[in-house]
């Protein structure tokens, strides 16, 4: 592989790496200046015992809303072999040897390890999670994950996240300089799909400008996501207490749900103004008023809750459109988000799309707000039409995870 020239473009190149994986993105990445230098290592005794506790890891913008890592992996995986204590063991040396090569925090590593139904079954257990099904009218026929485990990789530097990949699949024995005492690769196999993501301003143009992916031109340079608008603002976010598991064999984790969407971005932008998009996305409300082009006049709440949430039924009827953002609302519990949206933009397959990642304390928890944000029972808008964002997002596959806590993430329901 070769490497541009200018720095701009070199940045570019090496965050388009991500998206490609395997062992020769990490070289190529590792041939670029400043890739992967300076990264802290880490000590895992310093971790939280909840996997999903982030937050006090992630910085926060001028607002104060919680930044997301830049960069994302979602590795599936599927069990080689029949778990027993050596197997577990080993898959927890390589978790903890990914945790001393990495400090758990923005310019290391922060990462995730979650299991489906079909883990459990092949295992013998009950499963803490439902299997996945498609969950509105709309959906149509979608992919089901159906492999044993998802590893969520995320920093903000790229060259951890392939690394750290390579690292579990026996593909880097020393990240970060850090000796590997086990990697998965005698327990765990990869599986597909392989989900790859970004967040942050001004990322969605440029990584689409790297990989040749026509955007429209409406879309903001500066934007953090494709659609053009902020999102995971402080108040539409469940505090990561609300999300986390309370009793049980499972208690002190959460539950995952990843939805797969693609994006309709030339309708969206091409055919809409600005106005007609922030009502759209937020209610039509919002669209009196100046929110900025990105939504940055918003600061940390969108305003929905709880006035706007309670006119969607009514706006539906007379105004004949309605807001992602107030039907959403509709499902907080006391005035409390029920999701802690961690989503991503991605361009998997050389197409725009979000990886729509939430945890939330059970999956009905998920079901209940993505039911709300799809407005069936709402008269005086369509299936899709004037309903939110619905006629410019399209699911294409789902899953549903447990998270353990950390003590429990090496191969759990089993005796091993």
């Amino acid at each position: 592989m070769g490497l541009p020239d200018s720095e701009m473009p070199r940045r570019q190149y090496l965050r388009g790496l991500v998206a490609t994986g395997g062992a020769a993105a990490l070289a190529a990445c590792l041939e670029v200046p400043g890739s992967g230098t300076d990264v802290p290592q880490g000590d895992p005794g310093s971790r939280p015992a909840r996997q999903h506790a982030w937050n006090d890891a992630l910085p926060t913008d001028e607002d104060g809303n919680v930044r997301r890592p830049n960069h994302h992996a979602l590795l599936a995986l599927d069990l080689t072999t029949e778990p027993d204590r050596a197997a577990s063991e080993r898959v927890e040396s390589a978790f903890r040897s990914l945790e001393r090569a990495y400090a758990h925090d923005v310019a290391g590593l922060l990462f995730t390890v979650s299991y489906t139904p079909a883990y459990f079954e092949t295992v013998g257990a009950e499963s803490p999670v439902p299997d996945p099904e498609p969950l509105t009218s709309v959906e149509g026929e979608i992919a089901l994950d159906g492999f044993h485990a998802l590893v969520h990789l995320a920093s903000d530097d790229p060259a951890v996240v392939l690394e750290a990949e390579q690292a579990l699949l026996g593909g880097a024995s020393e990240p970060n300089g850090v000796q590997m005492a086990a990697d998965l690769a005698a327990v765990f196999e990869r599986a597909d799909p392989r989900r790859t993501g970004f967040v942050g301003s001004g990322l969605p143009v440029e990584q689409a400008e790297e990989r040749g992916v026509d955007l429209p031109d409406e879309l903001p340079d500066e934007a953090p996501f494709l659609m053009g608008f902020r999102s995971g603002l402080r108040e539409s976010q469940a505090p990561e207490e609300r999300v986390t598991i309370q009793q049980g064999p499972y208690a002190g984790g959460t539950t995952t749900h990843v939805e797969s969407l693609s994006l309709n971005l030339r309708q969206w932008f091409e055919q809409n103004d600005q106005q007609l998009r922030i009502a759209e996305i937020l209610s039509p409300h919002h669209a009196e008023d100046d929110v900025g082009e990105t939504g940055e006049e918003l600061g940390t709440s969108t305003g929905v809750f709880p006035d706007i949430a309670d006119r969607t039924a009514a706006d539906a009827s007379t105004r004949g459109i309605v807001g992602h953002a107030q039907k959403t609302a509709r499902a907080r519990e006391d005035g409390t988000p029920l999701l802690l949206r961690r989503d991503i933009n991605t361009l998997d397959g050389d197409r725009p799309g979000v990886h729509f990642l939430a945890h939330q304390r059970e999956i009905a928890d998920y079901v209940r707000a993505r039911q709300a944000m799809a407005g069936e029972d709402l008269d005086g808008v369509g299936q899709r039409l004037n309903n939110g964002l619905l006629q410019y997002i399209f699911v294409r596959r789902r899953g549903n995870f447990v998270t353990p806590p950390r003590d429990l993430r090496a191969l759990p329901g089993t005796d091993a």
